[in-house]
C-alpha cells in the first residue's frame, strides 16, 4: 500500500460509520492501539530474526500476524466473532489478566517483572489503559485490513508512514484535551538544535507527551552517526516519563516507528518522587521539555518538594525536578508560560532565584501567541540554560508573528523557517528596539534581583486582540493576581520596615 494522506482519511471514514466513536480523540486512540500491535508484530519478525532465543510476550494466537491477517483462503474474523476475540480476549491478556472457561484458564495474562525486558514490558503497559470504542466488527475489520496493508520491512514505505504518523500526532492539536500531548515541530526542531546534542550523552524529558522532543533530539544526533557503533550511542540516549496512558501509548509507536528497538519510556508521574533523593545516576546532560501547565497535581505531591520550591502549579514543580536532574556542565531548554516570568509569589521567586544562582540562564526567547493553538492561547517562552556556573546575564529575545500572520493555525501553523531572524540573531547577539520597545535586550542578575525575578522583558508592546477561552483567562487573572498581591506584601512589608511600624503589636 502506499503511504500517503488519504490513509487517515480512510480510516476517519470508516470509523464515522460506527457508533461507538464520539469524536476525533477516541478516533485517534483507536487507530493507534491497532497500529502499535502492526508496529509491534515487524519488529518481532527482526527480533525472532536476530535473536536466536526471542519469544514473544504475546501468546502465539494472539499476535497480530495470527488474529488481524486473512488466511491462506482470504478469510479472517469480523463481526461479532471479531469484537467477541478484541474485547474478551485479547485486550484482557494484553492488560495482564487471565481468560477463563469455567474454572479452566485457557489464555493466561501477559506478566511483567523486573526482569522483564523493556521491549516486551511495552505491550502491558500501553494496553493497560486502552479502550476498545468500535462496536460493529464489521467496520473494525475493515479499519484492521487497512492498517495491515502497511509494510513496515519496506524501508521506503516505512520511511513514509513515519510522515503519516507525524499527522496523526498533528491531528491531536484540534482533537479537544488531547492536543496537550503535542508540542509542534518547529518548536521541538529549534530547541534541539540550540542545545547541540552530542554522540554518547543521554536526555531526557520527564513529561514526554507523544515523543515530539525525543525524536528532534534522535533527528539531530542521526546526523552524527558515521558507524554502527554511533547508532548504538543513538539509539541509548533517550529516557521519556509520561503520566497519562493515550500519549504514553502514542510516544511508545512514535519511537518504535524510529527503530528505538527497546524504547526507554514509562508511564509514570515524574513528580511522585522526592527530589533530594536523587543521586547522580538519575542525572542527566540534557534536559528538553514542555511541562504541563495550567494543572495542578493533588496535594500529597507538594510533599517531595523542598517547602520553599512546594508549587501547586505544574510548570513550577517541574522546573524544580529538571534542576536536580541536570548532571553538570549538562544544558536544558523547557517550554514555559508567561506566568512563570512574571510571577512574583514566593515559590516562583524561591525557584527563580535558584534557577539563577545556581544555573546558568542564558536565553529566553519569546514566543507570539497562538503557537499551541488550540490546545492554547496562553503566550509562552524557550528557556535555556546549563549547569555549568551561576547566571551573570541573560539575553531576551521576542519572537515576532510573520508578515502575513495574525494566528498560527492548522492551516497555517508555525515552521521551522520562522525561527530564521531568532537563528541569526543567536549566532550574532545584538541588543534591538523597534518602535521604542525592547525585542533583544541584556540583563544582569543585578537587574533581575532588583525587579524581585520578575523577568517579564521584551515582551508583546501591543493587547493581543484575541480573547482567551474562560478557563485560560481565569487562569491568567489568577496568576497576574497572585503576582500583584505577592508585590503588595512585598511593598508594605519594605514601608513598615522604613517607618518602624509593627504590625504584630496591639
Amino acid at each position: 500500500m502506499a503511504i500517503q494522506s488519504g490513509f487517515i482519511k480512510k480510516i476517519r471514514d470508516i470509523m464515522r460509520m460506527d457508533a461507538g466513536i464520539n469524536g476525533d480523540a477516541q478516533r485517534i486512540e483507536q487507530m493507534v492501539w491497532m497500529l502499535f500491535l502492526k508496529v509491534y508484530d515487524a519488529k518481532e519478525d527482526d527480533w525472532e530474526l536476530n535473536e536466536d532465543s526471542y519469544v514473544s510476550i504475546i501468546p502465539e494466537e494472539l499476535r497480530w500476524r495470527n488474529w488481524a491477517k486473512a488466511d491462506l483462503n482470504g478469510r479472517a474474523m469480523t463481526g461479532d466473532k471479531l469484537l467477541d476475540f478484541i474485547n474478551n480476549i485479547l485486550f484482557p491478556v494484553l492488560k495482564g489478566q487471565d481468560v477463563k472457561e469455567g474454572d479452566k484458564v485457557i489464555y493466561e495474562g501477559i506478566k511483567v517483572t523486573p526482569s522483564t525486558p523493556v521491549k516486551k514490558a511495552i505491550v502491558k503497559t500501553t494496553f493497560e489503559d486502552a479502550n476498545n470504542y468500535m462496536k460493529d466488527g464489521i467496520y473494525l475489520r475493515q479499519v484492521i485490513d487497512v492498517i495491515d496493508e502497511i509494510e513496515f520491512d519496506d524501508v521506503k514505505e516505512s520511511h513514509a508512514f513515519g510522515t503519516v504518523y507525524e499527522e496523526i500526532l498533528k491531528e491531536l492539536q484540534s482533537a479537544g484535551s488531547s492536543g496537550e500531548f503535542y508540542t509542534p515541530r518547529a518548536v521541538t526542531d529549534f530547541m534541539a538544535e540550540k542545545v547541540e546534542p552530542k554522540l554518547g550523552e543521554k536526555m531526557a524529558d520527564f513529561a514526554c507527551g507523544t515523543g515530539g522532543f525525543i525524536t528532534s533530539w534522535l533527528a539531530q544526533l542521526s546526523k552524527q552517526v558515521k558507524a554502527t557503533t554511533d547508532q548504538k550511542k543513538v539509539d541509548d540516549s533517550i529516557y521519556g516519563i509520561e503520566k497519562k496512558p493515550f500519549p504514553y501509548l502514542l510516544c511508545v509507536t512514535n519511537m518504535l516507528l524510529h527503530d528505538i528497538e527497546v524504547p526507554n519510556i514509562y508511564h509514570m508521574n515524574s513528580l511522585r518522587h522526592n527530589v533530594l533523593d536523587y543521586t547522580e545516576k538519575d542525572k542527566f546532560d540534557v534536559v528538553l521539555m514542555n511541562p504541563p501547565y495550567g494543572g495542578h497535581e493533588d496535594k500529597s505531591i507538594q510533599g517531595f518538594f523542598p517547602d520553599d520550591l512546594a508549587s501547586s502549579e505544574t510548570a513550577d514543580l517541574f522546573m524544580s525536578v529538571i534542576m536536580y536532574r541536570l548532571r553538570k556542565n549538562g544544558r536544558a531548554a523547557v517550554v514555559l508560560p508567561d506566568g512563570f516570568l512574571f510571577g512574583t509569589d514566593n515559590t516562583k521567586v524561591a525557584i527563580k532565584k535558584k534557577l539563577i544562582s545556581e544555573f546558568n540562564l542564558h536565553t529566553v526567547i519569546r514566543l507570539p501567541h497562538s503557537v499551541f493553538a488550540p490546545y492554547t492561547s496562553i503566550t509562552t517562552n524557550l528557556l535555556f540554560f546549563d549547569n555549568t556556573e551561576s547566571t551573570k546575564e541573560i539575553w531576551f529575545y521576542r519572537l515576532d508573528m510573520p508578515d502575513g500572520y495574525k494566528n498560527f493555525s492548522k492551516t497555517k501553523p508555525m515552521t521551522l523557517e520562522h525561527f530564521a531572524l531568532a537563528n541569526e540573531w543567536w549566532d550574532d547577539r545584538k541588543e534591538i528596539t523597534i518602535d521604542g520597545f525592547d525585542k533583544a535586550k541584556k540583563y544582569t542578575v543585578e537587574d533581575i534581583a532588583a525587579r524581585n525575578y520578575n523577568i517579564d522583558l521584551c515582551g508583546y508592546p501591543h493587547e493581543e486582540e484575541e480573547i482567551l477561552p474562560p478557563k485560560e483567562l481565569i487562569q491568567q487573572y489568577q496568576e497576574k493576581r497572585a503576582s500583584l498581591n505577592a508585590d503588595i506584601d512585598r511593598i508594605l512589608t519594605q514601608i513598615t520596615e522604613i517607618l518602624g511600624i509593627d504590625l504584630e503589636e496591639k
